[in-house]
């Protein structure tokens, strides 16, 4: 998936089917919005969530969309205790980010929540299945005009994944880029995250704190 959505009346490539033929911008582009996606797919439900962003993908960012997510499934999975997250290896959500690490502490203990953090090698993203879902929804509205926020919500809405459709949501917030925290600072954030002996980059336990 791109990093980001520019909406307007932009060729995307593809096939449309119609009475006429779709006309599109294939210059001065101008986008109306640029929307941010953040998706989670529950292996085992087959059930994919999407949440669209109006602002960047910051450490910030990710960690409200997780919550968004967990605050609906949590009816599903109410029982359990430890949340298990596969990820890639991209920078934005890498485990040395301060920013990203203080706000997964600070979810693991709102929710009471153990996070399990477990990062596929660099260069085999391709194996992660949340990359599927990306492709199956850029062919699904390939040759279509994403000319609103509305428009590329409800043709996301529309896709199917196992043959079923995915929960999407607007999450319609500001937020700043290059947000860190101080060494000193950060050290407290640090002595939370239990990282595995061998792979310390690539598998990070966070046990809640509450009370």
């Amino acid at each position: 998936m791109p990093d980001s959505i520019e909406v307007g009346e932009f060729s995307r490539g593809g096939e449309a089917r119609g009475a006429e033929a779709t006309k599109a911008q294939d210059h001065d582009l101008q986008p109306v919005a640029q929307l941010v996606p953040f998706g989670i797919l529950e292996v085992l439900a087959g059930l994919v969530t999407i949440v669209m962003g109006t602002s960047r993908e910051t450490s910030d960012f990710i960690a409200d969309g997780l919550q968004q997510w967990w605050d609906q499934a949590k009816e599903r999975y109410g029982h359990i205790r430890q949340l298990v997250i596969n990820l890639d290896n991209g920078p934005e959500i890498s485990s040395r980010r301060t920013q990203l690490m203080k706000r997964l502490v600070e979810f693991a203990d709102r929710n009471d929540l153990e996070i399990v953090l477990v990062y596929y090698p660099p260069y085999h993203s391709k194996y992660n299945p949340i990359e599927r879902c990306w492709g199956i929804l850029e062919q699904h509205w390939n040759g279509t005009l994403l000319d609103s926020v509305a428009t590329v919500l409800g043709w996301a809405r529309s896709m199917t994944w196992k043959a079923i459709h995915p929960v999407v949501q607007l999450l319609d917030q500001a937020y700043e880029k290059g947000v860190r925290i101080a060494k000193k600072a950060f050290r407290v954030i640090a002595e939370r995250l239990e990282r595995h002996e061998t792979l310390p980059k690539y598998r990070v336990r966070i046990r809640p704190q509450t009370g």
